[in-house]
């Protein structure tokens, strides 16, 4: 059972709270809101991996669970805490080596701000996770949302040459990057990314860039989705190498029909040589977009998927696309649905209950297409957990990877659901 928000003002006997006590440890700057109504808990910001280990470790002693955020503009900030440690303030982009392609950078940076800092030496983080501009480096690795851009350049975990994490009892532990040191022989990189914050705090990251792209177009067709479909095996005959290749619903695209977008981006032969051979694919049917429009185009599909309550993803194989997109309709609706057809991934946005989703969850399973749940309420969340009910033998390794990392069960976090999905 969840323990009611404020219990953290009581655990000290009432001589000091939690607020007055983050404060003495770490500075008044550092505490953003002392909480105290019911339901909401004292707000504490950490400028340093240390000022983090402090907070988690404190918390660990006296019981207090924690609820960890980055810039609060992907989950709702609505999970039962005593304590919420946002990364706010873990803002700074530590080191950048064009040289090398790589970066270190602090968890609380948000994604926006790093590309420009990298344009400007003329580097690029290829991930264009969903969401808000502000939403922060640590969110995007924590819950593992790439974006089209997973097309050309891997999911999230292939951006990361390493990572520093705060366990739930306040150690600090790494790995890969320029610090080589595993935990008992986990992969952490694997273990955190995509972790919704089960087995720790992501307070850094160390990362592999690319370089800045001199060309970079985006090209548009539009038709109902089966014809989009047929044009799809044109395009894979063509042998290109795009960037992205999206399939998006017309309510998502804010256009009349569903719409199939190409991204190239590269150097520019190898660009206009992929836009001939892909004009060539479609007939000549595909309309470039003006350079001032691609961006805005790309921008409002990341923030368009994020905006109804409920975010859910779907991977599976690529013929099994048409599907996946037919079940979702079934069951939920086809208003918000974008689809990297080569990567056999769906995300659906909308509102659903914990009934229908756990319901859809278990036709997609039939299909061997797992669910994760990105976003929603908490109550959604707590009960159709992010991952849902774990395979036979899955179950007790994760809780065990669980009390390893966070051994007094601080970190709030919905992963597996409170009922499971029977």
């Amino acid at each position: 059972m969840d323990r009611p928000a404020g219990r953290a003002r009581q655990r000290t006997g009432g001589a000091v709270s939690a607020f007055d006590r983050f404060r003495a440890l770490l500075g008044r700057e550092a505490v953003l809101d002392a909480g105290g109504e019911p339901g909401r808990p004292p707000r504490v910001a950490p400028d340093s991996v240390d000022a983090v280990a402090l907070v988690l470790g404190t918390a660990h002693e006296e019981g207090w669970r924690v609820r960890v955020e980055g810039a609060g503009t992907w989950m709702p900030g609505d999970p039962p805490a005593d304590v919420v440690l946002t990364t706010r303030r873990l803002d700074r982009i530590a080191a950048v080596a064009p040289e090398d392609l790589t970066a270190t950078v602090d968890a609380g940076v948000p994604l926006d701000a790093l590309r420009e800092r990298l344009a400007e030496r003329g580097a690029w983080i290829a991930l264009d996770a969903p969401g808000q501009a502000a939403r922060t480096l640590g969110s995007v690795i924590a819950t593992a949302t790439a974006g089209p851009l997973r097309q050309g350049f891997g999911p999230v975990r292939d951006h990361l040459l390493g990572l520093s994490v705060v366990t739930g009892d306040g150690r600090v532990v790494t790995s890969g990057g320029r610090v080589m040191k595993n935990v008992a022989g986990y992969d952490l990189g694997k273990l955190h990314t995509g972790g919704f914050g089960a087995f720790g705090v992501v307070v850094s990251a160390h990362l592999r860039l690319r370089t800045l792209p001199r060309a970079d177009a985006t090209f548009v067709l539009e038709a109902g989705r089966d014809a989009l479909m047929g044009v799809l095996d044109d395009v894979r005959a063509a042998a290109l190498q795009p960037a992205a290749v999206e399939l998006v619903s017309p309510a998502l695209a804010d256009r009349p029909a569903w719409v199939l977008a190409i991204r190239l981006a590269g150097a520019p032969e190898l660009v206009a040589a992929d836009e001939t051979a892909l004009r060539a694919a479609t007939g000549g049917r595909i309309t470039a977009l003006a350079p001032g429009a691609a961006a805005p185009f790309w921008r409002g599909l990341a923030v368009g998927i994020a905006a109804p309550p409920v975010t859910v993803r779907v991977g599976g194989l690529p013929s099994g696309i048409d599907t996946v997109i037919d079940l979702l309709q079934h069951q939920l609706d086809d208003i918000r649905i974008s689809a990297s057809p080569e990567c056999g991934a769906v995300r659906w946005a909308g509102d659903a209950a914990a009934d229908r989703l756990r319901h859809v969850r278990r036709a997609l399973a039939a299909l061997e297409a797992p669910l994760t749940l990105e976003r929603a309420p908490w109550p959604v969340r707590r009960m159709v957990g992010h991952f849902g009910a774990y395979r036979e033998g899955v179950g007790p390794l994760v809780e065990s990877l669980r009390r390893t990392f966070d051994p007094g069960g601080r970190l709030v976090t919905g992963v597996s659901g409170a009922a499971g999905d029977g």
